[in-house]
């Protein structure tokens, strides 16, 4: 059951990685058209312009478990560069328990106020031109924490099978 439990973790933290990084060439895209727009046609995409912001809000949001699990995040590791393998992964179990945990609580449970009246009002762009679905790209903020825990519990299921 545990080894299941694993894998479904694994799986599901990549799944969700994977599919999300796909946004990042049409993210790319998105903003080389409204730069040329801009600085050739002298044409303001500002709906465009914030969609890019809204997909950049999914990729950091969405892949923060994925580069966690794959240990691709950033750090300052002057302190253990050159320590074994297991020590570091040691370290970043306990340091993921001490500031990890807290801080996707604390982000969870604060957002969940803010997504819901996000939604209660249907919170639309205040620019000229802009998206009206505003509440959408509030309700990403959840992704950060779900991934992220999942990743956590990923890393506790491995520790104990270990």
């Amino acid at each position: 059951m545990e080894a299941y439990s694993r894998m479904y973790f694994e799986k599901t933290i990549i799944f969700i990685g994977k599919l999300i990084s796909l946004m990042i060439p049409v993210m790319t895209l998105l903003m080389i058209a409204v730069i040329v727009a801009r600085y050739f046609f002298g044409i303001g995409l500002t709906g465009i312009q914030e969609l890019v912001m809204y997909i950049h809000a999914l990729i950091f949001l969405g892949c923060a478990g994925y580069v966690h699990l794959k240990d691709e995040h950033v750090r300052v590791d002057i302190f253990y560069r050159e320590s074994r393998s297991a020590y570091k992964q040691n370290t970043n179990f306990i340091l993921s328990f001490l500031f990890l945990i807290p801080v996707c609580f604390v982000i969870g449970f604060y957002s969940l106020e803010l997504i819901e009246m996000s939604w209660k009002i249907k919170e639309a762009s205040t620019e000229a031109g802009g998206l009206k679905f505003v509440y959408v790209q509030k309700s990403l903020i959840i992704l950060f924490p779900i991934t992220l825990m999942m990743t956590f519990v990923y890393q506790l299921l491995n520790k104990k099978w270990k």
